[in-house]
């Protein structure tokens, strides 16, 4: 049964996935489990598909057509994808190939009733299961009927959901080949899914299964409602039996049909424990043998279980990597969540940021954690942590709370444990010397340059070993006690203010108008300097239009050659030596920043140019500053008047003098990190262009998938591995369509936490409130700055702010994002010019459609959709 077109499944394993597709391929792999039963069967290879693919060249353009067309072009690939279809299942099948599969077919019974299943190239893998996306026949008997299955199992490569999804996933259609699985088919009396991990939480140490009566399918296509499992270490810790109506049988001639199922046992569950136990068991055999958690197909069939697919879980948020023997439970803190950067990182961006923290982190799922079960473990530190964790995001506070209140997850211990007094020493409301801020920009600034002008002249080997260095002083300057301090008395300030204002005057976030317009914030000055930017370029309707005409980032020198040009561009260029070594996601090293893609600006400088007036950045910095001092007055009064209020007051006005000092700064250790990444980026783009011109690498951009201590390998050693350059490329495209929670733990279990709150009307988000006021307006859902259109008025819905979306806050009237907390960036800026904001609102940008009326309740955290 062995030859070009058709293999026996027993003689396939998962490396044979371009031959037998990735369905054929687990299928053999389960059979080489010893006690696993599967049904015996044969697969139709690659190489029959590619016969038939040729025998209609008609094909070619077709798919040609295919690949121009996007995701969204609904109507035309409905089209096309039908009439490929309609070509491939009119071919007939070539006597030699028809007479392989007739003759496979004799080995089981050329009338034995059989499934036949697709078993695409790019089905069920690691990183991507493709699930659905063909079709499966089940009970086909005879000759004719399974040839005429096969052939539409080879045109359902091409449904319009297949093709979508592939679309959607970055898979070139003609990379793509279906084999088909025939195989005896099985008629049981039970049958369902069986997912070694728990697809919901993650955890990988509950079992859940799926079970009703019949054929499997009645489940997968939603017919009925199954009976669920959840198996751990065991036993069974929950299960719900739900009512069965209807089932899915074989008919004797063929095909199957919904049969009604008896009153009386519609009720009944259709596994007992013990048998659910059992499958769970089979279950984790299956899941070491693939060595990662599995979603298995399975049958019941007079008391033995037999298994008809299974295939890799792939929505399941990694695990981070642990040493060889840890069986210590883990706690993980998402990275991402706190640097508002939750999109999957490449590996040379991880393992940058990793080479340049302040605390060891941990890597899953193309993003970062850093393991908080030490400082969890002993009351003392368990304290501090929570309460800084919480005043900054209570959604990941009480995710760790939900992991603490399991007992023994968390082991007790004595509070010697990691922890000690805060962050920066203790909190001294005196300090509120302006002097230190620009003491510690000068050391930033000379640090900064220093590296710039050392980096120049180190190539090969040797500038990895100067980044070495790099790296070290990188970190000296961020873990300076001086720096650190100004980072805390600001935000330590800012609480203070927070608190006691409300408990004297029952006043909220009093700090959010008493911080406007702080000094030295580079970030907001970066945004306010853009619209000096288009102050310069507004005069000159030549370069206006040619900027709205902008189509990619090579537009500066052409824009000299306009009238009013040559000072346009010299804004920009002056812009972009200031401020270009950001983009978002800037923490990651292999994005790309301003200065390499300058285009990235010019729709937020066309929208500076609609939307503002001449000067509105000094007179919008000046608005501020007077509002903050009239709040300040406004405040010191109301305290003065109050019993003991001289000592309120002035405590209170300290308190604003060391903030307003100190706020500002708070923007700043990041702008010169990302300062530093810039010149990191710059000379590993020579070295990568260097190896380029060797011919070592295929493209400069393919470091960007090794870490940094591989690519100082290939540096050293002019050799590099395309296979795991490639391997990597899928895994990070599988990261891509990954949530990270804030929260993992290393049963694998993700948590994103709850608002516990009684004060959100029916219907409203709730989120966390970084900046206070009430603003109604037009919610624009925008998740690309480069793709921002806004208008007066509106309101940015958006996943997360980092510093690089400051430059769009001067157009809008509100802030609403899914990640943030009360000292993130976007919060900071979103106070410092005033904008009402809530972040943490979880999936508001699915919940809030882009145009929809919108209310921000910034004082109180939540978000009311009107229309």
């Amino acid at each position: 049964m062995n030859g070009p077109y058709v293999r026996d499944l027993h003689h396939v394993d998962e490396t044979h996935i371009a031959a037998v597709g990735g369905k054929g391929a687990n299928l053999g792999g389960l059979s080489r489990i010893e006690g696993i039963r599967v049904p015996a069967g044969f697969c139709v290879t690659t190489d029959a598909f590619r016969w038939i693919m040729a025998e209609a060249p008609s094909l070619d353009d077709r798919l040609d057509q295919l690949s121009r067309l996007e995701p969204e072009d609904g109507e035309a690939i409905r089209t096309l994808s039908a009439q490929i279809r309609r070509t491939i299942e009119g071919i007939v099948v070539p006597d030699e190939l028809a007479g392989a599969i007739v003759g496979a077919l004799a080995e089981l019974g050329e009338h034995t009733a059989c499934a036949v299943r697709s078993s695409a190239t790019a089905e069920d893998l690691p990183t991507a299961s493709f699930a659905g996306q063909q079709d499966t026949y089940l009970n086909v008997v005879g000759p004719a009927s399974v040839l005429r299955h096969v052939s539409r199992c080879w045109a359902s490569l091409f449904t319009e959901r297949a093709v979508v999804y592939r679309q959607r996933n970055g898979v070139d259609h003609r990379t793509v080949h279906m084999a088909v699985v025939v195989q005896q088919m099985v008629f049981p009396q039970s049958s369902g899914i069986l997912f070694t991990a728990d697809p919901v939480t993650g955890n990988r140490k509950v079992a859940t299964v799926d079970a009703g009566f019949g054929l499997g399918e009645a489940l997968v296509s939603g017919l009925v409602n199954p009976d669920v499992f959840r198996v751990r270490d065991g036993e069974v810790v929950a299960r719900t039996i739900a009512a069965k109506h209807r089932a899915l049988h074989a008919l004797p001639v063929g095909g199957t049909r919904e049969v009604a199922i008896e009153s009386q046992q519609r009720e009944q569950p259709a596994l007992t424990d013990a048998q659910a136990v059992r499958l769970a068991g089979i279950g984790r055999r299956i899941e070491a043998h693939f060595g990662r958690p599995q979603d298995i197909e399975w049958c019941l069939v007079d008391g033995d279980f037999r298994i008809v697919q299974s295939r890799p879980i792939t929505t399941l948020f990694p695990i981070p990597a642990r040493e060889t023997g840890d069986r210590e439970n883990h706690v993980y803190v998402s990275v991402g969540h706190g640097q508002m950067m939750t999109d999957a990182m490449k590996p040379l961006g991880l393992s940058m940021w990793r080479l340049t923290a302040m605390v060891p982190m941990h890597e899953a799922g193309g993003r970062l954690f850093v393991d908080v079960t030490p400082r969890l473990a002993a009351p003392a530190s368990r304290a501090g942590l929570l309460d800084v964790i919480g005043r900054g995001d209570p959604l990941t506070r009480d995710a760790l709370e939900t992991v603490l209140e399991r007992d023994g997850f968390v082991p007790t211990l004595a509070d010697a444990a990691p922890g000690g007094p805060p962050v920066g020493g203790e909190f001294d409301p005196t300090e509120t010397d302006p002097a230190v801020v620009a003491e510690l920009i000068a050391r930033s600034e000379a640090s900064v340059a220093a590296l710039e002008r050392d980096i120049r002249t180190k190539s090969g080997p040797a500038l990895f070993d100067f980044l070495a260095e790099a790296f070290e002083e990188h970190k000296r300057v961020l873990s300076d006690p001086l720096n650190i301090r100004a980072i805390m008395v600001a935000m330590e300030g800012t609480w203070w203010l927070n608190d006691r204002l409300q408990e004297w005057l029952g006043e909220k976030n009093a700090a959010d108008t008493l911080t406007l317009s702080a000094p030295d914030n580079v970030t907001s000055e970066m945004g306010l300097a853009l619209l000096d930017v288009a102050d310069v370029i507004r005069p000159h309707p030549d370069v206006v239009a040619f900027l709205q005409g902008v189509q990619d980032d090579d537009f500066l020198d052409e824009l000299a050659e306009v009238a009013g040009g040559a000072e346009a561009r010299d804004a920009i260029e002056a812009y972009l030596d200031r401020y270009g070594m950001r983009c978002v996601g800037e923490i990651d090293i292999t994005r790309p920043r301003w200065r390499e893609r300058p285009g990235t600006l010019v729709p937020v400088i066309l929208d500076n140019v609609r939307n503002s007036e001449p000067g509105a950045a000094e007179r919008r910095f000046e608005e501020g500053r007077q509002k903050a001092r009239k709040k300040a007055a406004e405040v010191l009064a109301r305290l003065r008047a109050l019993p003991d209020g001289d000592r309120k007051a002035d405590e209170t006005q300290r308190m604003i003098d060391q903030v307003r000092a100190f706020i500002g700064y708070r923007e700043y250790p990041k702008y010169g990190i990302i300062s530093r990444y810039f010149l990191y980026k710059q000379a590993l783009s020579t070295e990568a262009e260097r190896l380029v011109r060797a011919g070592v690498l295929a493209a400069a951009e393919d470091v960007f998938y090794l870490t940094f201590q591989e690519f100082h390998e290939v540096a050293r050693s002019n050799q590099v591995d395309g296979r795991l350059i490639q391997q990597r490329k899928d895994a990070f495209r599988s990261y891509l369509a990954l949530t990270p929670p804030r929260v993992l733990t290393s049963d694998g279990e993700a948590l994103t936490g709850a608002y516990r709150r009684d004060d959100v009307p029916a219907g409203a988000l709730a989120g966390l409130p970084v900046s206070d006021g009430i603003v109604e307006g037009r919610a624009r859902v925008i998740l690309d700055m480069a793709e921002a259109d806004l208008e007066p008025g509106d309101i940015l819905v958006t996943t997360y702010t980092d510093p690089s979306w400051s430059p769009l806050f001067v157009g809008i009237t509100g802030l609403v994002t899914e990640v943030g907390g009360l000292m993130t960036h976007g919060a900071v800026i979103a106070r410092e010019y005033g904008l009402p904001a809530v972040v943490g609102v979880e999936q508001a940008t699915r919940l809030i459609r882009d145009g929809q009326l919108i209310r921000v309740h910034a004082t109180d955290g939540y978000v009311e959709i009107l229309s």
